[in-house]
């Protein structure tokens, strides 16, 4: 009998590990979500409470959703709108990010927070030590990021809180919902709202891999000893240029603009002055226009930011895909953005654009053709490609680039 219970007890398996992901419908959270969900299914079982279920701007949901359960690991990748109101920023980005951390130190658990590179200056080879003094003309953004940092940096040393901040540089990567950040250069270009270079030659940025990211945290996770109480530059190794950026995507798209002439700063700044005080002006009659968010970090266009990836590489980490950059992965992104804002009609269709299902055309020129072929089931709808009675009607495409 003893022989029985010891062999169960040897087989029986391990618990899995619980987590709490807050943010799992942005970019970032969704790609932490996918990873957790097919790549460690037998190993972690994640939760990812909507904002109607806990709100990081309400303190008691936040202690009444972990009332129910004690996680192993808290991930924020949460935040409030670039261009939020002082208040929503506030509450959001720093109130939340330090109630969650409070409650991680309660537990006792690890508490891996996201920051930003708004958080920190111009300048190249920027350090995991250095960041923007805290004043009071920085973006709401910028200073609810800033403001995190330092809060949790004082909670590990004073108190011992188990954590680990990540920041973040100007992220690309695929599911996006919203057109913000890389995804909105993208859809400027695409949509040839971009007249001439809003940078100047030279100008160079970094990028953070969206993709990578699960594999970092994970390791991180299973590696406290190592990264608790560290901040971490997560980026490409190297930098990119914003104009050598802009033309290749231009060169892909095989599009007229922009030009490559470049707007001296001073123009820019008052072209964007004069496009606020015009969206002001038809708010006040009831027209709603908003500016793009990312235009108040227009400045930031024309200085260097790259931050040093190098205690990044010292780490234990390995990076899954080291040959993987923007550049390699900007044919994907292109096909995947041009086809959804194409049908979300964000973008005017244009047929030569991507088609992977290979049936736009048809719906947009020959619609009862279309129609007719598939009610004869000469043509599959839901296929992902032309079947051989679809050409024997006359329906193939012309090939898309």
């Amino acid at each position: 009998m003893m022989n029985d219970m010891n062999l169960s007890s040897e087989n029986r398996s391990p618990r899995k590990k619980i987590g709490v992901l807050v943010g799992g419908s942005g970019l970032i959270g969704g790609t932490l979500m996918h990873y957790f969900k097919t790549r460690l299914v037998d190993e972690v079982e994640i939760y990812a409470p909507n904002s109607k279920k806990m709100s990081l701007r309400e303190p008691d949901d936040i202690q009444q959703y972990f009332a129910r359960f004690r996680p192993d690991f808290i991930i924020n990748a949460s935040i409030a709108a670039i261009d939020s109101d002082p208040r929503l920023a506030y509450e959001t980005n720093y109130l939340g990010s330090i109630n969650l951390a409070r409650k991680a130190l309660e537990l006792k658990i690890p508490y891996i927070h996201f920051s930003s590179a708004a958080a920190l200056p111009a300048g190249e080879n920027i350090r995991e030590d250095e960041q923007l003094a805290l004043s009071p003309d920085l973006s709401n953004y910028a200073k609810s990021k800033l403001m995190a940092e330092l809060t949790l940096a004082h909670l590990h040393k004073t108190q011992g809180l188990d954590y680990t901040a990540i920041r973040l540089a100007v992220v690309y990567g695929k599911h996006d919902h919203k057109v913000q950040g890389f995804h909105r250069l993208l859809f400027s270009v695409a949509n040839q709202a971009m007249p001439v270079m809003l940078t100047k030659k030279g100008v160079k940025h970094s990028y953070t891999n969206a993709a990578k990211l699960p594999y970092f945290v994970h390791h991180l996770l299973e590696n406290r000893g190592e990264f608790s109480g560290q901040v971490y530059n997560f980026v490409d190794p190297t930098p990119v240029e914003l104009a050598l950026l802009i033309l290749t995507i231009k060169s892909y798209l095989e599009l007229k603009v922009p030009k490559e002439i470049y707007l001296p700063y001073p123009l820019a700044h008052l072209g964007k002055s004069s496009v606020q005080f015009l969206i002001q002006a038809l708010n006040r009659i009831g027209i709603e226009a908003r500016m793009p968010a990312e235009l108040m970090f227009m400045q930031q266009f024309y200085h260097n930011q790259s931050l040093s990836s190098a205690k990044l590489a010292q780490s234990s980490f390995t990076d899954p895909k080291p040959q993987t950059t923007i550049f390699t992965e900007l044919p994907d992104l292109i096909e995947y953005y041009l086809t959804r804002w194409e049908q979300l009609n964000l973008i005017r269709f244009n047929p030569d654009f991507f088609d992977p299902r290979k049936r736009a055309e048809e719906f947009l020129n020959s619609p009862q053709a279309l129609l007719d072929a598939i009610h004869q089931g000469l043509v599959d709808p839901c296929a992902t490609s032309i079947d051989p009675c679809a050409r024997q009607a006359g329906l193939e495409p012309k090939q898309s680039r």
